[in-house]
């Protein structure tokens, strides 16, 4: 049928009125707007004349009888109109059309229209009604949401949610029909304020893809080897109360200091699945609610130092030339009696022998040290500990106790370094190269702005100074137990002691690569999380009050740390502050999902 002045046309699925016609058609669709169209681009569905597509009204009618005296037969859209709706006219004509295009009934085209089976229409209802049920159980789960709860079977649909949460995913289609961005802050503050997460639930591991369990794996029985006895020798396991692997002792005998690191790589042969996981963990995660182990706990009650009678280790002795160099290197595996103290406790006794002996060496050491350049930053620091669900935080002090430990092992790592060089073992050295400017640290802004300059360290297989430390080479190998790229270090000396093949430089190249990698996420997530812990903390304490140091200003804007929180905050001031005076700060509220504290600047 071709188009006439005022037939009614089908435009695309659209409605429209001929209004002239030429080689060329001109159609008014709805809104009173205009096109010029080919007649190849419309189907007309009723000739008119139809003057307005208002006239277009909905036509009740019969479809299901209809539908059973047209089954089994072909039909077109005028006959259709005149059963359905009793007559052929321009708004039954439309009604028709609709009826066809909705494709239950009848499907096709205007001048071709099939009639649908019984079995076809049935399947069709059938997936409507489960369509319109998906649809209405989704409305009423997005409405638990805003009404910050959520069902038990709600929870499959919320993983999603929680993937992107924990930075497994970068989509949500539960956060886009809220009207949330897709963003990781988002989806965990929704999972807080419907309960899906307690509020101080920790992401950070999972977000940095680490493991969360500790490794489960049969251990071995070490072969039995030669050992020197020390067992004479008072071996003091000096650490934090709360430590939980003690895997370094010191003992004086005479000039000598010896250093004793519990044995790991008789447990942990290279390249063994044990040794497989732990290079794939990099080290121990401390959290504040718990430790992630990176070899199995048996491992660490088997060889941690003092927890044995008689403790099996790797024992690194030296001396102290005048001049506080490290010579007379002596490296063997032995056995020890090592007993464990606190930093508090050996603290009281550095007056006593043989620790006012020791506490001599390390200052020489420590003196060295610093005129090849060592810095040393003494910002705040805190412990933070979850203790039967409450936030625990407690400043580190600075004891001497500590300084003479941390020295005693900055000399073992850089003995071992030496005779590895000495030895031709590969092993990987640490190294730090020294900032871009020269600059002292003087007060806490001072210590803050050199922190800043800091480049960070590296682990190479060739040796290079290490500027921080002050050292011109240096390894890490007092903590196998908890770090693998010290476990290595072990492995290689032991393969050299007994007079097995060593890892070559490829190997060692290999896995720093992989240890690296590892080690970042670890300490990334174990500063995440006690950040996420200090603000539990805060909000579990919303009238907190304390103190502040300026440490730098930036066009009104002030960094502040809080040392009894070793945290930083910016604030901006509107005015100039003194570096390195004292602010009386106010907390003003906590963001969890945001790892955000704010605090407002209090008169005294």
């Amino acid at each position: 049928m071709r188009p006439s002045l005022g037939s009614l046309v089908l435009y695309k699925i659209r409605p429209a009125i001929v209004t002239a016609v030429t080689d060329k058609i001109d159609i008014q669709l709805d809104a009173g707007k205009t096109k010029r169209v080919r007649p190849k681009d419309v189907t007309v569905l009723h000739p008119g004349p139809l003057s307005d597509l208002s006239e277009l009204v909905e036509q009740a009618g019969n479809v299901e009888e209809a539908w059973e005296l047209l089954l089994g037969s072909e039909t077109d859209l005028v006959e259709l109109a005149e059963l359905v709706f009793g007559d052929y006219s321009p708004a039954s004509a439309w009604s028709a059309w609709e009826l066809l295009n909705a494709g239950l009934y009848f499907e096709g085209d205007p001048g071709s229209i099939q009639v649908r089976s019984a079995e076809q229409i049935k399947v069709d209802q059938e997936e409507t009604a489960s369509k319109l049920a998906a649809e209405r159980a989704w409305s009423e789960f997005l409405e638990r949401l805003q009404q910050a709860r959520f069902d038990p079977d709600d929870r499959d649909k919320l993983i999603e949610v929680e993937r992107l949460a924990l930075k497994q995913s970068e989509h949500s289609r539960i956060l886009k029909a809220l009207g949330h961005q897709e963003k990781m802050e988002h989806a965990h503050r929704l999972l807080n304020k419907i309960g899906y997460w307690e509020l101080d639930y920790n992401p950070y591991p999972l977000r940095q893809s680490l493991a969360t369990e500790d490794p489960d794996f049969p251990l071995q029985e070490p072969k039995a080897i030669e050992r020197l006895d020390l067992t004479h020798l008072a071996a003091f396991a000096i650490d934090d109360v709360d430590s939980e692997d003690p895997d370094d002792a010191i003992s004086l005998d005479g000039d000598r200091i010896w250093v004793h690191v519990a044995d790991a790589a008789g447990l942990v042969q290279p390249d063994s699945d044990l040794d497989m996981e732990a290079r794939s963990r990099a080290a121990n995660l401390y959290l504040p609610e718990r430790i992630v182990h990176m070899l199995p706990p048996p491992v660490t009650h088997r060889l941690g130092l003092g927890l044995q009678e008689v403790s099996t280790a790797f024992s690194i002795g030296f001396k102290l030339t005048d001049d506080a160099e490290v010579t007379d290197i002596r490296i063997a595996l032995s056995n020890i009696r090592a007993v464990r103290h606190s930093y508090a406790d050996i603290n009281q006794r550095l007056a006593d022998e043989p620790f006012s002996n020791l506490v001599e060496k390390m200052q020489r050491y420590r003196g060295r040290r610093k005129s090849s350049g060592a810095s040393q930053i003494d910002l705040p620091e805190v412990s933070v500990r979850v203790v039967d669900d409450e936030v625990v935080i407690r400043p580190l002090d600075r004891m001497g106790s500590r300084d003479m430990v941390t020295d005693a092992m900055l000399m073992t790592g850089e003995a071992v370094a030496r005779y590895c060089l000495q030895h031709s073992i590969p092993i990987p050295f640490a190294t730090q190269p020294p900032p871009d400017s020269d600059m002292q640290a003087d007060g806490m802004a001072g210590m803050y702005a050199l922190r800043r300059k800091f480049k960070p360290s590296r682990n190479k297989t060739l040796e290079e100074p290490h500027s921080g430390l002050g050292l011109e080479v240096y390894t890490r190998v007092t903590s196998p137990l908890r770090r693998y790229l010290d476990l290595v270090v072990h492995q290689q000396l032991r393969a050299h002691l007994t007079e097995t093949e060593l890892l070559n430089t490829k190997q060692i190249s290999e896995r720093i690569a992989m240890a690296e990698g590892g080690g970042a996420a670890v300490r990334k997530a174990e500063r995440l999380s006690n950040n996420h812990w200090k603000l539990i903390y805060l909000r579990q304490n919303p009238d907190w009050q304390g103190m502040g140091i300026v440490v730098e200003m930036q066009g009104g804007r002030a960094t502040i740390l809080i040392p009894e929180l070793a945290m930083e905050t910016k604030i901006r001031t509107g005015q100039e502050l003194a570096l390195d005076s004292e602010v009386s700060l106010q907390l003003q509220d906590v963001d969890i999902p945001d790892l955000l504290a704010r605090f407002r600047i209090v008169k005294p």
